[in-house]
């Protein structure tokens, strides 16, 4: 595990808000956010109506800055973020949850809450220098932001689709220059360690 699970946490969830502004839009209607939410269980005050709806899809281009700014500029982020908030921070334990942060009040709204933990979480990839693990998608048709938790870095890709996309494009790529190396036997996903696991 590279950061605490909150703070990996935080980060995937994030990512995926912030990749739902990608075409197709995945976060149009209450089954979308349902969906989104029951990926990333939040406690606390969930309203479930049009504002709190809207104020998510608002949110998205503010984490996706956030989340691909340059370290110096993603710490401007970050204190801008806590700065705008009302800060109640407190270890909280909730499920099989064990004990980790909270910074602001429960019955904050969702996007508040869901700001609020991704710039706590993107302190932590500040401090480690770890900024690089999240960057643009590898693939030259897709703009979404691919995070790597992965031990050896291997993760180019945001999705399984992507990288599957361009495991295949490579390998009929070798497959048309002759190539006859032994990965060539292999499936076009199978050779792909990039996808995400």
């Amino acid at each position: 595990m590279l950061f605490a699970n909150d703070t990996e946490e935080a980060l995937r969830a994030a990512v995926r808000l912030a990749n739902s502004a990608e075409e197709p839009d995945t976060l149009v209607s209450f089954a979308d956010l349902d969906e989104f939410l029951q990926a990333h269980p939040y406690t606390g005050r969930i309203d479930h109506d049009e504002a709190e709806l809207a104020a998510l899809r608002a949110l998205r281009p503010r984490l996706r800055a956030m989340l691909l700014a340059p370290r110096d500029e993603m710490v401007q982020h970050v204190n801008a973020a806590l700065a705008a908030v009302t800060l109640s921070p407190r270890l909280a334990r909730h499920g099989d949850v064990d004990w980790h942060l909270h910074a602001v009040a429960d019955d904050r709204p969702l996007p508040e809450r869901i700001l609020v933990e991704t710039a706590m979480a993107l302190i932590d990839v500040v401090r480690a220098g770890e900024g690089s693990r999240i960057t643009v998608c590898d693939d030259a048709d897709c703009a979404a932001i691919a995070l790597d938790l992965s031990r050896n870095r291997s993760k180019r890709y945001c999705s399984t689709t992507c990288a599957n996309r361009n495991a295949v494009a490579a390998y009929r790529a070798r497959r048309a220059g002759g190539s006859s190396s032994p990965a060539d036997s292999l499936s076009p996903t199978a050779e792909n360690s990039s996808a995400p696991a």
